[in-house]
């Protein structure tokens, strides 16, 4: 019996430790338009203590902060809104399973989907991780991954969902 139950707490422990080291690496690309462009690198997340650890290897995009949201449909393709097409529409709004309906980053009670902002270094490349604290790797199955072109406030004032305009790049997260 003593046995039976030691094997059972190390098999607890083992599947506890793999649960943490979930991890999935999502193909980004660029988006336009007129659609889906070319690769610009991907994005690593992995479940950790402290949140989803979000890992970016990324090249192409324009320097400084972007933000940076998990959004509810696994697509990047352009759909029309207002009488245009607009980049990567299709992904929807932001990932917001408890419909909070604000945006208040990835630290407040609004979206989920908030991620920390996205630090763009002057070459053009994105290479610091940051920390999701309020997301597992399991969230994102299914969904996608936008990067805006300009900062994000955390905040829907003075512009909504915190102003960082057009979306510039898209990776979409397989659903198994």
């Amino acid at each position: 019996m003593g046995r039976t139950l030691l094997f059972a707490a190390l098999g607890l422990a083992l599947a506890a430790g793999q649960a943490l080291a979930a991890e999935l690496v999502i193909p980004v690309n660029a988006i336009d338009a007129s659609g889906v462009g070319a690769g610009i690198g991907t994005v690593t997340v992995k479940d950790g203590k402290g949140g989803m650890m979000v890992k970016p290897r990324l090249s192409g995009l324009t320097p400084g902060p972007h933000g940076f949201h998990i959004h509810e449909n696994p697509s990047c393709l352009p759909k029309e809104q207002d009488g245009k097409m607009v980049p990567g529409l299709a992904a929807g709004g932001h990932y917001d399973p408890a419909k909070m309906a604000r945006h208040e980053g990835p630290w407040g009670h609004g979206h989920l989907g908030d991620l920390p902002a996205l630090a763009v270094n002057g070459d053009g490349t994105a290479t610091d991780a940051v920390v999701a604290p309020n997301l597992k790797v399991a969230d994102l199955k299914g969904r996608a991954v936008i990067i805006h072109a300009g900062a994000d406030n955390y905040s829907d004032q003075p512009k909504p969902l915190g102003g960082g305009g057009g979306r510039v790049a898209c990776g979409i997260v397989p659903s198994k």
